[in-house]
């Protein structure tokens, strides 16, 4: 099973928001229930019992997921503006809310696990429930209310996305913690196998950028990329890739994560408190490298790059290397000249895989894995949170998390853009994160 999924963004980008025809009304339509189908998609090599595992605090089982992403549709669609919309089971509303506690009470996300009932066959019902109000809404829409309903489809889509690739990472480390390694799929499209050269370095002169989304771009952004400002950005050097599994392993040779002289307090206290000596799935077996993928224990691919590390470990093998991390406005400017390609969750390898040798611009910039930055995820200027509940989605975050740029290879690559901001806190490592490295010109 190949999971794929058409572009909805090249659909619903271009269709009026401020009213709505029979014809764009189906579009519409037809962009959600590609949406939706894609979930059903990554769920569908599961078995029920995988449905239910939660492996950490931060990993969700897949069940709650599922669920989620559809009492978004009811909480801050289908309850406020579908008018004979009937609530399956108003348990839903405390048991599949995330985290915003100006909606309701949310239920303990350490806990999520613990959630039996509802049962996965119920919540699939749930979401048929919530597809078929949908679709009612959609084929009746209050003219009064097109524009906000709308924009909150958009939301949701994106949203559903979001999960799309949490599922990946969820999945994953849930199967990592069974000692028999279990592939996700062992059908994944094979990985090519290729030298990546020597790291190169692309240089760009200092000059005042524009950073962040540019209202008169077509496109659906976050919150968090608006806010459109100037910014000096010094004189500066981008590696022409990310460090690769290989270089990785020169750190760890090297005594990388027993010499406090390269690591951040924080991250150092970490390493120690959780006896990291390796990227996360990592695991010596006769003597080589392996790690866990989503098709099962394999040989760490030397040329791919390095995946699963935190920014702490990021940091760390910079100040190692001489280097450092580059900054998101480094990044942006780098990657706005650049096409929209890379390993995104279409290309189905699920996996970073080695970079195609260029010379002409850096490689792998979108897809692949995340990349770290040095800054710190805060507002831009002029940054206002969404009114309402729907606030909370990114706004409240702004505090001890770090940015991340590019997307990764579980990304669907019509949610990407060169604004996209990601964020998790610096010590994460579940997510598909990695790491580019840049200097001073």
């Amino acid at each position: 099973m190949i999971v794929r999924r058409g572009s909805f963004m090249s659909l619903i980008q271009d269709l009026p928001i401020d009213s709505l025809d029979s014809t764009h009304a189906k579009e519409w339509l037809r962009a959600y229930q590609r949406v939706r189908a894609a979930t059903e998609t990554i769920c569908a090599p599961l078995h029920k019992e995988d449905y239910m595992v939660q492996s950490m605090p931060d990993v969700s089982p897949p069940k709650w997921h599922i669920a989620h992403v559809s009492w978004f549709f009811e909480a801050f669609i289908l309850k406020l503006f579908h008018p004979s919309y009937q609530i399956l089971d108003p348990a839903y509303d405390y048991l599949f809310n995330s985290y915003y506690v100006t909606h309701g009470t949310p239920f303990a996300r350490p806990d999520r696990g613990m959630i039996s009932r509802p049962t996965v066959d119920e919540v699939y019902r749930f979401r048929a429930h919530i597809d078929r109000a949908i679709e009612e809404l959609l084929n009746d829409l209050p003219q009064e209310h097109v524009q906000e309903i709308l924009r909150r489809m958009e939301l949701g889509l994106h949203h559903e996305q979001q999960h799309q690739e949490l599922l990946f990472m969820d999945i994953k480390h849930i199967l990592a913690q069974n000692p028999l390694c279990p592939a996700y799929r062992d059908d994944l499209a094979p990985r090519p196998v290729h030298g990546v050269g020597e790291l190169g370095w692309h240089a760009y002169p200092a000059g005042v950028r524009h950073i962040g989304h540019d209202e008169a771009d077509k496109g659906f952004v976050y919150d968090n990329e608006m806010g459109r400002h100037l910014q000096f950005v010094e004189a500066f050097q981008l590696a022409d890739r990310p460090v690769t599994n290989g270089e990785f392993m020169e750190f760890i040779q090297a005594g990388g994560y027993d010499k406090p002289d390269y690591w951040l307090s924080d991250g150092w206290a970490t390493v120690k408190a959780e006896g990291w000596n390796s990227p996360l799935y990592w695991v010596k077996r006769d003597g080589v490298w392996h790690h866990y993928t989503l098709g099962g224990l394999v040989p760490v691919d030397m040329n791919a790059p390095v995946c699963h590390v935190s920014f702490y470990e990021a940091d760390a093998y910079a100040q190692w290397a001489g280097e450092r991390l580059p900054t998101e406005a480094e990044w942006e400017t780098v990657a706005r000249d650049l096409l929209m390609q890379g390993n995104f969750a279409e290309q189905d390898h699920l996996q970073p895989i080695a970079a195609v040798p260029s010379a002409e611009a850096p490689r792998q910039m979108f897809g692949d894995v995340w990349e770290w930055t040095g800054s710190a995820y805060r507002p831009y200027p002029g940054f206002r949170k969404l009114p309402g509940s729907l606030g909370e989605y990114n706004g409240k975050f702004m505090s001890g998390q770090m940015v991340l740029r590019g997307g990764c290879c579980a990304t669907p690559k019509d949610h990407m853009r060169a604004t996209y901001r990601n964020f998790f806190p610096p010590h994460a490592r579940w997510a598909f994160s990695g790491f580019r490295l840049a200097k001073e010109s």
